[in-house]
């Protein structure tokens, strides 16, 4: 695989409030804790601990807006892990291809035996 896999990354968006997260950023554009939590079932509080955890592994990024921080999503970072994503499937994908042509050839072995001695 030529694309490093980046634990701590994959760590963070394996979090499903954190998927959604980054969902409402992207649809939605930049917010706050407060407004973000208003479109998911969690508290403020979690929702700033969530973004805190993206923040740290560079998805989002936060700037000053007043008392709060407005966040917004690093799309060269969700470019990256979507890169990441992309790697890890065609890795499974030969994997897969490997294994299934593994068990046809014992398939057919198993099919060639029965055959000899009859």
């Amino acid at each position: 695989m030529s694309t490093p896999v980046d634990d701590e990354l994959w760590s963070a968006i394996g979090d499903p409030t954190r998927r959604a997260l980054i969902d409402l950023l992207l649809a939605s554009g930049p917010g706050t804790a407060t407004s973000l939590s208003a479109g998911l079932p969690v508290t403020r509080q979690a929702v700033s601990k969530h973004l805190a955890v993206l923040d740290r592994v560079g998805l989002v990024r936060a700037e000053p807006a007043g008392r709060e921080r407005r966040y917004h999503v690093d799309e060269a970072q969700l470019a990256r892990a979507a890169a990441q994503l992309a790697a890890v499937g065609a890795t499974w994908d030969a994997r897969l291809r490997r294994i299934k042509h593994i068990a046809e050839a014992i398939q057919r072995s198993r099919n060639n035996n029965g055959n000899e001695g009859a």
